[in-house]
């Protein structure tokens, strides 16, 4: 038997709960250094803090995660490649050199706790089964962990100006079935905005959508319907999503280099802090 004590007190909190899926919020980093403490107090600010992703098996079903996610867990948990056969096998190599994931995700089973490595990033939860037969596509290198239960696809682009105009990859990763979802998202939750499609399209300037219906259709179009209607109005290419299903955008994302800086300064706050430590 396992008791687990202080996981979640004053400075640690479950921000969102779906499933056995448990988001937990560092409100404050206090494990900080007279070099970081400064930075770490206006991120705490601004809401830029730690987050963990802990989720509770009972036996009942598994957990499939990012490749390297697992930080650590409690338990009688056992971990298998997940792989089926040589036909699985070949299906998954293809499908992450298809998206940039890792091919082959560790699945966890048995009874106890699981928890992942801590990331700056924010931890959005989704059902599966509420994006519908078709599921939900989503950008590379989101995907951070989800139940065994759900089926991982590949959609591809509808045609090739969604690749070359686009600056996209010409899959994406497909999740569908029944389970919780975890996802990796640069915006939070309250950010973003939901677009539900009935037979009709969604036109986005740039690469601003996070997931959508795996169904409708993505193509990368003119702005308007003539080279001097584009070039009048200001504007170039724009995504376009045509069907009937839902997407998820976000207005303000921000790029990757912010992470990378952030993760980088607190690498090197640490390095210095241990430094002096030692002397």
């Amino acid at each position: 038997m396992i008791r687990i004590n202080n996981l979640t007190n004053e400075i640690r909190k479950t921000a969102a709960k779906l499933g056995h899926f448990s988001v937990i919020e560092y409100e404050r980093d206090a494990s900080v250094s007279p070099f970081n403490a400064t930075n770490e107090y206006f991120m705490s600010k601004m809401g830029v803090c730690r987050r963990q992703l802990a989720i509770d098996l009972d036996g009942s079903s598994t957990v499939v995660t990012q490749a390297g996610a697992m930080q650590w867990m409690a338990g009688n948990l056992r971990s298998t490649t997940g792989v089926k056969g040589v036909g699985d096998l070949i299906g998954k190599v293809f499908r992450g050199a298809a998206t940039g994931e890792s091919a082959i995700k560790p699945e966890y089973t048995g009874t106890g706790l699981l928890v992942l490595e801590p990331t700056y990033k924010y931890i959005l939860l989704q059902n599966a089964a509420d994006w519908g037969e078709a599921g939900m596509a989503v950008e590379d290198g989101m995907f951070l962990a989800c139940d065994g239960s759900v089926q991982h696809k590949l959609v591809a682009r509808k045609n090739a100006s969604s690749v070359l105009a686009g600056n996209e990859g010409l899959f994406n990763l497909a999740l569908r079935g029944n389970g919780v979802i975890a996802l990796e998202s640069n915006v939070p939750q309250s950010e973003l905005i939901e677009v539900e499609l009935q037979d009709d399209e969604l036109k986005i300037d740039g690469r601003l959508a996070v997931c959508w219906t795996a169904s409708l259709q993505f193509t990368v179009e003119r702005s308007s319907r003539t080279l001097v209607g584009s070039a009048v109005s200001g504007e170039g290419l724009v995504n376009v999503y045509r069907g009937t299903g839902k997407v998820l955008l976000s207005p303000v994302t921000p790029t990757e280099t912010l992470y990378q800086a952030t993760n980088s300064m607190s690498a090197r706050a640490a390095d210095r802090s241990s430094n002096t430590m030692g002397k």
